[in-house]
């Protein structure tokens, strides 16, 4: 099945507020439970704050307990909560329009801790000396939540 584009994120929420538990979140395999769809909401606040280019807003999505290994074993390209920060601002600061698509393809719940498979593609125009240079790049990502006072926060994969 394809996925969840980002513009129907919305429309699905609210459509799954409406069905039934057991039920799958229209236009996915997704089962529709109250945690699936509040993943699915942080995930679409994340893609907002990103197109605004809005660090704090996406920091504010983030666990104090934030940590990516990057897929390696290189320990140089690890990035905890404070180094997010700083990256989001700096990269932030160099983008000057950012659009942003993602479409959840799988969500896996285990108690408060929680793995979403997303397909995502983003367009976005980028300062390199005085031009600016526009970008394009799409890949499978996998983010990781955790709950945290009853909300779902990123703890990897931003």
């Amino acid at each position: 099945m394809r996925p969840l584009p980002s513009s129907a994120l919305s429309l699905a929420l609210l459509l799954a507020l409406a069905a039934c538990a057991g039920r799958r979140i229209p236009g996915t395999d997704i089962r529709d439970t109250e945690d699936t769809r509040a993943i699915i909401a942080t995930i679409d606040a994340y893609r907002q704050a990103a197109e605004r280019r809005d660090a704090p807003a996406v920091l504010a999505l983030v666990s104090d307990k934030y940590f990516d290994d990057g897929g390696t074993v290189d320990p140089g390209d690890d990035v905890d909560r404070e180094k997010l920060a700083k990256r989001l601002t700096a990269d932030y600061r160099k983008i000057s329009a950012l659009r942003l698509d993602i479409g959840v393809k799988r969500i896996d719940v285990q108690d408060d801790h929680a793995e979403a498979y997303v397909f995502y593609e983003q367009a976005y125009r980028i300062a390199v000396g005085s031009a600016e240079i526009p970008k394009q790049e799409g890949d499978v990502h996998r983010m990781r939540l955790a709950k945290e006072n009853g909300a779902w926060r990123f703890t990897s994969g931003i």
